[in-house]
């Protein structure tokens, strides 16, 4: 049994390689990242409407095929 009033162990220091970086630099990071984010996605709603008006152009009423429906008469006598 470990005698009751050991001495607390010393940890070795805590690795800090995360804030020896400038903050200069993780605010341009951040910054960047943002700014592309916002980039690409303004340029991701120009394509998905540029997309659409596509479509909908394609699936216009005046270039889709005429059908052939039966006549009233026609279906009525059979």
């Amino acid at each position: 049994m470990p005698p009751a009033n050991r001495q607390p162990s010393t940890n070795p220091a805590s690795n800090l390689d995360f804030f020896s970086i400038p903050q200069s630099f993780l605010l341009q990071i951040g910054t960047a990242s943002i700014l592309l984010l916002l980039i690409t996605g303004k340029t991701t709603v120009r394509a998905l409407e540029a997309i659409g008006e596509a479509s909908e152009e394609l699936l216009r009423g005046d270039r889709l095929p005429n059908l052939d429906f039966p006549e009233d008469r026609e279906t009525n006598q059979t």
